[in-house]
């Protein structure tokens, strides 16, 4: 079984204040699903198939729930924000499969 250390695809964005949120969605309904997947594309990387990190500035997370609970559903739907502190960052580790890969297609 492929296990290595995470640490190198998780970097903060240099010359700011940020700490990693591990952002993790439950949305049955397609449509709100995918309108939460474009909210977090703007805020993060998308790592597993409702899974993104996220190094964010408070103010960048009080943004992101703002955006987020515009499209929820508060009776079918739940987000989960998971704070990861600087000393867990290098004991993140991925086991099996690459993370996913999503394609950006620009038309001219």
């Amino acid at each position: 079984m492929d296990t290595k250390r995470h640490k190198d695809s998780i970097q903060a964005r240099e010359g700011r204040q940020s700490t990693l949120y591990v952002v993790a969605y439950d949305i049955p309904d397609d449509k709100r699903r995918t309108q939460v997947h474009k909210v977090l594309k703007g805020f993060g990387t998308w790592t597993e198939f409702s899974l993104f990190e996220c190094f964010l500035t408070k103010k960048e997370l009080l943004q992101m729930r703002d955006k987020l609970g515009k499209h929820l559903n508060s009776q079918t739907d739940r987000v989960r924000i998971y704070t990861i502190c600087s000393s867990c960052l290098g004991k993140v580790e991925t086991v099996g499969i690459p993370e996913p890969n999503e394609d950006t297609f620009y038309l001219v």
